[in-house]
């Protein structure tokens, strides 16, 4: 069962998200007790620093859903493995997708965190 004090991930729009009830400009991380900007406002400036308090929970996560802008790219080779250091997946897709699974997952209970470039 998902935590009831977790972030809710209701939609998303031209740059940026609408979360438990809030409108959120910019890119966000996602954890399961806390919602965080995300400075990263391109893949090319998502990196392990910027990815800091996903790893820094590495040990209360399973997996990572990396939402990574309009388009489909792989994870950036340092972000998979300063993840994989964690022991935590890193499951890359387009932002539209990414803010499709991530609700389902965390409503299943799962342990999963995300950050999602905005479009």
């Amino acid at each position: 069962m998902a935590d009831p004090a977790a972030p809710v991930l209701q939609g998303y729009g031209p740059g940026g998200f609408r979360i438990s009830g809030a409108t959120v400009a910019g890119s966000v991380i996602l954890l399961p007790d806390r919602m965080l900007p995300w400075a990263a406002g391109s893949l090319a400036e998502a990196d392990a620093a910027s990815l800091g308090p996903v790893i820094a929970a590495g040990a209360e996560l399973d997996l990572l859903v990396l939402g990574t802008g309009r388009r489909f790219a792989l994870a950036p080779a340092e972000v998979a493995a300063a993840l994989r250091a964690v022991r935590v997946a890193v499951e890359a897709m387009d932002t539209a997708a990414a803010c499709r699974t991530y609700p389902t997952l965390a409503a299943e209970g799962r342990r999963v965190a995300a950050a999602l470039i905005a479009l």
